[in-house]
C-alpha cells in the first residue's frame, strides 16, 4: 500500500485546521487553499473585533449610512423580532402576511398565468437569481423580466408572452419611483397592453417607497396593489423584502423556507469568534488575497447550473458595496473587488486556461453543491455518474490551480432549495459588511451610481437641445458647428447626432472621411 507523502499530509493537516462546518445549515467553508501564514488571522483580530462591533450596531438600528442618514436593516427582514422598534417589526410582519395573502388570492382566482417584473439593479438581480435557482416546470406562474431600457430587449420579452399578455400580472419595482429605466419599461408595457385593448391598471402592482412618484401614480390610476419598499433596505440587499417576495411568492416558491435559511445563516455569522464565523473568514480571505486593496479579482465558480446567475448577483452586491473612492475618514482609497464568473465545469472550457497558466491577478471561490440530483443517476461510465464527473472537475480544477500557485476558497452546500439559497445570500451579505469594516469604508451607499444617473440626464438634455437646433436650422451642419450653437462639447454632440441618425428617419447623415466632416440635417 502506498504511503502518503509529506506534501499530501501537509494538505490534509491544513484542511482539517481550516475547514469550518455547520450542522444547522449544512454549509461548510474551506480556506485551506489560501496561502496565508500562521500569523495572519491573529494579526487581523483587532480589525475583526471592530467589524463585529460595527455589525452589532447596524443590527441594533444605528444610522450607519451617514450620507443618507438611514439605518440598514435587511437582517430584520428574516428576523423581524430583531427590529429596533415594535412599529418596524409590525410593518415587516404585516407586509409579509399581505404578500402571502395577495399571492394566494391571485393563484386561487386563476386569472393570471405569468408575471412580468419591471426593475433594474437590485430590483431585478436578486429576484432573477432566486427565480432561476429555484424555478421548475411546476411553478404556479412563470416569471419574466424587463431589467434594462433596451427597446429590443423589451420587445423580445413582450413578443415571447404573445397572447398571454392578457393573463400577465406586471410588478413594477422602484424605491424612488423615478428610476428612468423602470419608468420606461412601465410605459412600454402599458402601451403594449393598451394596444391589445387591455386596461394596464388591472394588471399592475407597484413595489415602491411610500409616497414616491410611483406610489402616487399607482394609487391615482387604480392599480391592483401597492407594497412598500423601506428606505432602510438597500436595493442590493432587497431580495428578502417585497422586492423579491412579491414576484417569487407569485411564482410559487417557498419564501418561508427562503427567509428561514437566511435567518439560520445570520445566527451562525453573528458568532463573534473569528475562527467560527464563515462570513468573517470569507472577508479575511478577500483582505488577504487583495492585500486589503482589492488587488486581485474574485472569480466565482458555482458547480451547479441552478447557481449560474449567482456570480452576476454577487457583482452588484460586492462591487456596488465595496467600490468606493473615499473611506469613512474622507481619505481617497479607491477600494473595491472585481467579481466575475459563470459556472463549472463550463468555465474549464473557457477561461480556466488563463486562470491556470496566465496572469495571477485573481483568487477563486468554488461553490460546491454536494447533491447531484434528487433521484438516482444513471451511469455514464461503469460505476460513474454525471454528478461524479462534476465533482471530479471541481476538485481537479481546485488542485490544478493550487499547484499553479493560485489561491481559492470553497463554499459547500448540501443541495439547492429555498432554504440553502437563502443561506447562501445571507452568508455573502454578512461577508460584504464585515469586509467594508475591515477596510474602513461605507458599504451601504453608492455615490458613483448617482453620478452616472446625473450624467445620463445631461445627455438626454443635450439630445433635446440638438433636436431643437436641427429644427431651427435645416441646412446640413457638422458636429462642431452644431456644438458651437448649443454651447456643448463637440464629441458629446457628435454621439447624440449619430444616435439620432440611427433611430430617427427624419435625421440624415452624410458621412465624410472623418467624423469631423460628417454632415447632419433634419428632413
Amino acid at each position: 500500500m502506498a504511503v502518503p507523502s509529506m506534501h499530501m499530509n501537509s494538505h490534509w493537516d491544513r484542511f482539517q485546521q481550516f475547514l469550518l462546518r455547520h450542522a444547522a445549515t449544512g454549509f461548510s467553508l474551506d480556506i485551506s487553499r489560501m496561502r496565508f501564514g500562521p500569523e495572519f488571522l491573529s494579526s487581523m483580530e483587532p480589525a475583526a473585533q471592530r467589524a463585529f462591533s460595527d455589525m452589532k450596531a447596524l443590527e441594533s438600528g444605528a444610522v450607519v449610512n451617514p450620507d443618507e442618514k438611514r439605518m440598514v436593516g435587511h437582517y430584520w427582514l428574516r428576523s423581524p423580532q430583531l427590529a429596533p422598534t415594535a412599529q418596524l417589526r409590525s410593518e415587516i410582519e404585516g407586509t409579509f402576511a399581505d404578500i402571502v395573502q395577495f399571492a394566494a388570492k391571485v393563484h386561487s382566482e386563476g386569472a393570471f398565468s405569468d408575471v412580468l417584473l419591471i426593475g433594474i439593479g437590485g430590483s431585478a438581480l436578486g429576484p432573477q437569481f432566486v427565480s432561476d435557482a429555484l424555478g421548475t416546470g411546476a411553478d404556479a406562474m412563470s416569471l419574466h423580466f424587463f431589467d434594462n431600457t433596451d427597446p429590443e430587449g423589451i420587445d423580445r420579452v413582450l413578443d415571447g408572452l404573445q397572447d398571454r399578455l392578457g393573463r400577465t400580472l406586471t410588478v413594477v419595482i422602484s424605491k424612488s419611483g423615478g428610476t428612468k429605466e423602470t419608468r420606461n419599461g412601465m410605459l412600454e408595457a402599458k402601451a403594449r397592453y393598451e394596444k391589445l385593448g387591455l386596461n394596464f391598471a388591472q394588471h399592475a402592482v407597484a413595489v415602491t417607497g411610500p409616497g414616491s412618484e410611483l406610489d402616487r401614480y399607482a394609487d391615482s390610476n387604480g392599480w391592483l396593489k401597492r407594497f412598500p419598499m423601506w428606505d432602510w433596505v438597500g436595493g442590493r440587499t432587497s431580495v428578502m423584502s417585497a422586492v423579491g417576495l412579491v414576484p417569487l411568492q407569485l411564482q410559487g416558491l417557498d419564501m418561508k423556507a427562503f427567509l428561514e435559511g437566511a435567518a439560520a445563516m445570520d445566527e451562525w455569522t453573528r458568532v463573534e469568534d473569528t475562527r467560527s464565523n464563515p462570513a468573517m473568514l470569507l472577508a479575511m480571505m478577500w483582505f488577504f488575497a487583495g492585500n486589503g486593496r482589492g488587488a486581485k479579482d474574485m472569480v466565482v465558480l458555482p458547480y451547479k447550473d441552478r447557481l449560474v446567475l449567482f456570480s452576476k448577483y454577487l457583482q452588484q452586491l460586492v462591487m456596488e458595496s465595496l467600490g468606493k473612492e473615499l473611506d469613512l475618514d474622507g481619505k481617497t482609497v479607491n477600494q473595491g473587488i472585481a467579481v466575475y464568473g459563470n459556472k463549472g465545469s463550463t468555465d474549464q472550457h473557457a477561461y480556466v486556461q488563463q486562470l491556470r497558466d496566465g496572469v495571477a491577478n485573481f483568487f477563486v471561490t468554488f461553490i460546491e453543491v454536494r447533491k447531484g440530483r434528487s433521484q438516482a443517476s444513471m451511469e455514464v461510465d461503469p460505476g460513474v455518474t454525471t454528478a461524479d464527473y462534476l465533482q471530479g472537475f471541481l476538485r481537479g480544477t481546485r488542485t490544478a490551480l493550487f499547484d499553479g500557485g493560485r489561491d481559492s476558497v470553497t463554499v459547500s452546500m448540501p443541495h439547492v432549495d429555498a432554504r440553502t439559497v437563502g443561506s447562501l445570500i445571507a452568508l455573502y451579505e454578512r461577508a460584504v459588511g464585515f469586509y467594508a469594516s475591515l477596510v474602513n469604508i461605507n458599504a451601504y451607499h453608492q455615490p458613483g451610481v448617482e453620478a452616472g444617473k446625473k450624467a445620463a440626464g445631461a445627455v438626454i438634455d443635450l439630445l433635446l437641445k440638438v433636436r431643437r437646433e436641427l429644427e431651427q436650422h435645416r441646412e446640413p451642419a457638422d458636429a462642431g458647428q452644431i456644438a458651437a450653437r448649443v454651447q456643448a462639447d463637440p464629441e458629446a454632440v457628435y454621439h447624440v447626432l449619430t444616435h439620432m441618425a440611427s433611430n430617427d428617419p427624419a435625421v440624415r447623415v452624410e458621412c465624410a472621411q472623418s467624423a469631423a466632416g460628417d454632415l447632419f440635417r433634419l428632413v
